[in-house]
């Protein structure tokens, strides 16, 4: 149980105060333009559907407000940094601020949605009531005002439409706007576009400034009406909504004067908007200083990695930056996890060609050769360094790295320092014992990471702590070429595939045999697991985690972490 709050109790907590606080919000405003005084001539034109439009909006005022938190990236590694004290579920919750980002996103289309039905249907039965040639209250109501501000319906002609109104009114006009701005956003956001057409998911959601913008603006209008506190002691609804021939003739029932809501939307995002402001400046600042592009090496399966150097840079193990290369795109940057270690003088990534982007970095660094000079490198720029889960790997005594493809990456940097480490004997050094796994479609994309690990080997082999890194290379597809191959020389000392002692695996881990195997070896200790790689994976070990971790609190602990961009 104990593990279970470690890896999901907080991420829980956090969810349950967030919609408890929507679902809070939601009904007090409901019942607030329900059942309030103030509003009952607005009701009387509208009914139920102005509390059901009101409510949303307080909801959509609390989401926007947190929408733009899990994204400054900046503030995150702040607040990473300033956990460092805490207990790691503390900081685990940082690293899942993607996945808030995209709850409150759901949340905000949501509130959307419902906020725009209730708001037609207001639309429909302000422009009934405006039509009317009845002495209804209604429609009685709809003619007040007609000569001045303090009318109660919106819709001043009876040959409007409520679609003329809609795109002729602040509210109306930016309702709209800020509706398909966040259409467009949500559905070029979902996995397929960000993978196969990112450029698309990065301008897009650009859209964000153009939804805020509206969204400040959109309830100058007023058009959300109320009966003014000095009207109602004048005037008794209770009394007077019955006698509407006589307003204004009576002294007690005189004609009743409404006035628009304040605005309140604007001191909800003001804060968060001017927090992503500096966000963004910071990221722009730190874009202007100059990258230099040390080295750019092509490895097999298009993998292409790239030395630099910047003036007071400097990283942690597991963490990533942002590159940005004006003569591809000047506006986009992309996310890769350093593979560098902290002890180096350079900072290094390795760049999979896997879309436009990235297959214009291939080429642009040299695609054609093996490594290329600085004077034909085009300029980049780095935004960075920015923490990770795989940051809190030395907090723990033994630790499970899981790299899928070229999601090795993030543990390049944790194996390349765990050598400078012991190289310095560093007696700081918590980590007593690694397992490594690495699971691959093909051979060739073992070939750049194998030189790591043969040196780790060596070096181990020389201090005695042959058995401080244990790891598992799988290859996950191969065809009868390739069998045979390795049939013939499996009496040799080496891998055929990566010319490492240890052999390479075929076919995929069984995570239930290998987690038992851990639990049994490191019966009280707390275990870290982590992984870059893709989400089945990643719910796979983290089941496994909850699987084998005891209840008993000295027992074996396994904590699961994921690296999220």
């Amino acid at each position: 149980m104990s593990n279970w709050v470690i890896n999901h109790g907080l991420s829980a907590l956090v969810i349950v105060v967030w919609l408890g606080i929507n679902v809070f919000l939601f009904v007090h405003f409901y019942i607030f333009y329900e059942f309030n005084p103030e509003f009952f001539y607005t009701r009387v034109i509208l009914g139920s559907a102005l509390a059901w439009a009101r409510a949303p909006a307080a909801c959509l005022n609390f989401n926007c407000l947190l929408i733009l938190l899990p994204v400054c990236r900046n503030l995150l590694s702040f607040l990473r940094g300033s956990c460092s004290c805490c207990r790691c579920s503390a900081r685990k919750q940082l690293d899942k601020n993607i996945t808030f980002h995209k709850l409150v996103a759901y949340m905000i289309a949501l509130h959307t949605a419902i906020h725009i039905v209730a708001h037609l249907l207001n639309f429909e039965w302000f422009n009934n009531s405006q039509q009317s040639n009845e002495d209804t209250l209604d429609a009685v109501l709809s003619r007040l005002g007609n000569n001045n501000s303090l009318w109660l319906n919106p819709i001043r002609s009876d040959s409007t439409t409520p679609t003329y109104v809609a795109f002729t009114t602040v509210a109306g006009l930016t309702g709209v706007i800020i509706t398909l701005a966040l259409i467009i956003m949500v559905t070029s956001s979902t996995d397929t576009i960000r993978r196969s057409y990112f450029e698309v998911f990065w301008f897009t959601h650009h859209l964000f400034v153009i939804f805020f913008a509206g969204l400040v603006i959109h309830g100058i209008g007023r058009i959300v009406r109320r009966q003014t506190a000095a009207s109602m002691e004048v005037h008794d609804f209770t009394f007077c909504r019955n006698r509407t021939a006589e307003w204004g003739k009576i002294p007690e029932c005189p004609i009743p004067v409404f006035e628009g809501g304040e605005p309140m939307t604007w001191k909800w995002v003001l804060a968060p908007m001017i927090l992503y402001v500096f966000e963004r400046l910071i990221r722009l600042y730190r874009s202007q200083q100059r990258v230099v592009v040390t080295k750019a090496v092509v490895h097999p399966s298009r993998v292409l990695e790239l030395q630099m150097q910047k003036k007071g840079f400097k990283m942690e193990v597991g963490q990533y930056i942002f590159i940005n290369c004006a003569s591809i795109s000047q506006l986009e940057w992309h996310p890769f996890t350093l593979t560098s270690a902290p002890e180096e003088d350079y900072f290094s990534v390795h760049i999979r060609s896997a879309g436009d982007w990235t297959d214009g970095m291939f080429e642009a660094f040299g695609a054609s050769r093996k490594e290329t000079s600085e004077q034909v490198q085009p300029s980049i720029a780095v935004d960075g360094p920015f923490g990770t889960a795989s940051e809190d790997v030395f907090r723990y005594e033994v630790s499970v790295l899981v790299g899928a493809g070229i999601g090795v990456t993030p543990f390049a940097s944790i194996l390349k320092s765990i050598w400078y480490k012991y190289e310095k004997s560093d007696a700081g050094l918590l980590t007593k014992k690694i397992y490594f796994f690495w699971i691959c479609r093909e051979t060739q994309a073992f070939e750049w990471f194998a030189d790591l690990l043969r040196s780790l080997e060596g070096q181990m082999e020389q201090l005695g702590k042959h058995d401080f890194l244990s790891y598992k290379l799988y290859l996950t597809g191969w065809d009868s070429t390739q069998a045979t191959h390795v049939k013939v020389h499996i009496d040799k000392e080496t891998d055929v595939v990566t010319g490492l002692k240890q052999k390479t695996y075929y076919g995929r881990p069984n995570w239930d045999k290998e987690f038992q195997a851990i639990a049994q070896t490191h019966p009280k200790t707390t275990v870290g697991v982590f992984l870059c790689g893709p989400q089945p994976l990643a719910k796979a070990l983290e089941q496994c985690s909850n699987k084998y971790s005891e209840v008993n609190p000295l027992g074996v602990h396994f904590h699961f972490n994921k690296e999220n961009f």
